[in-house]
C-alpha cells in the first residue's frame, strides 16, 4: 500500500506539472523536496517518475480515491498534502484553472 500511496501521491502533484505546461527542470528541485519530505525519495528516483508522468495517461480521480481511503482517518495528512500541492501551483505560473483543479481535488479528498 505505501508504494501505491507514493505513486499517488506524485500523480497528484506531478499532474498540475503536467495540466500547465510548466517547465519540467524548473519543477524538478520543489518536486523533489516535496516527495522526498512524504516518502524519502531519492532526487534521481523522483526525476525519473515526474518525466515518466508527462508522457503518461492516468485516472487522476482513481490516485485521489486511493489516497483518501489510505488516509482516511488522517486529516492533518491530508491538509498537509494540499499545502503542499498549493506550493507547487504557486511556485510559478498561476492559471485560473490550477485554483479549480486545486478546489476539485480538495472536495473529492475530504470524502471520508
Amino acid at each position: 500500500m505505501e508504494n501505491q500511496l507514493k505513486k499517488s501521491v506524485g500523480i497528484l502533484f506531478a499532474h498540475i506539472i503536467k495540466v500547465d505546461n510548466r517547465n519540467i527542470e524548473k519543477s524538478i528541485p520543489l518536486f523533489c523536496e516535496i516527495m522526498k519530505q512524504n516518502f524519502d525519495c531519492t532526487h534521481e528516483e523522483v526525476k525519473k517518475f515526474l518525466y515518466e508522468m508527462m508522457d503518461k495517461q492516468y485516472d487522476l480521480d482513481t490516485h485521489i480515491e486511493i489516497i483518501n481511503q489510505a488516509l482516511c482517518e488522517d486529516r492533518i495528512s491530508k491538509f498537509h498534502m494540499m499545502e503542499q500541492l498549493n506550493h507547487i501551483i504557486y511556485s510559478d505560473k498561476i492559471s485560473p484553472n490550477d485554483y479549480k483543479i486545486f478546489e476539485d481535488i480538495k472536495n473529492k479528498l475530504f470524502t471520508c
